[in-house]
């Protein structure tokens, strides 16, 4: 036989004991993290639920999904065993994170600088509407639809319609 001809087998060959190998190592570190874990650990299910672990069987775990609601899951659905400080900040909402040096922004301009801030003997501008331009003199505008009809006239579909 010629080495060309067996070539693109060895290749193949190798290409599939590297990806079953990869696959295991997987597998292996999936199983580890699973075992890794212990009751009131926060964990996220395969299908992307967040849940506190209460208790761990042989093939099973019971997860606290809220407060006094228990499920039963297989060991096999855990998707990730979460840090405490992960846990937190994804479920409840709390950042431990003391360095957060987001600046604040006030609500309105004039508290930016002190000298144009309104004095108190000043009067503030008045902003509101002049009573003489008041809304009430325009003339509405009909949304609704048009009047039926008369009497006279015909209506759609009817003898006289084109």
């Amino acid at each position: 036989m010629n080495l060309v001809t067996l070539l693109p087998f060895i290749v193949l060959i190798g290409a599939m004991f590297l990806m079953t190998r990869s696959a295991k190592k997987k597998q292996q570190a999936a199983a580890q993290m699973r075992n890794e874990m212990t009751p009131g650990t926060g964990v996220r299910t395969i299908g992307g639920m967040y849940a506190t672990v209460k208790e761990i069987g042989e093939d099973t775990v019971t997860l606290e999904v809220a407060p006094g609601v228990h499920a039963i899951y297989a060991k096999n659905s855990i998707g990730a065993v979460l840090e405490d400080e992960e846990y937190n900040r994804i479920v409840h909402g709390i950042n431990d994170d003391p360095t957060n040096d987001t600046p604040v922004v006030p609500d309105d301009a004039s508290s930016l600088t002190e000298a144009d801030a309104p004095k108190a003997d000043q009067p503030k501008a008045d902003l509101s509407k002049d009573a003489s331009t008041d809304a009430t003199d325009a003339p509405k505008l009909d949304l609704g639809k048009g009047d039926e009809p008369k009497g006279d006239e015909p209506k759609d579909g009817g003898p006289g319609a084109k």
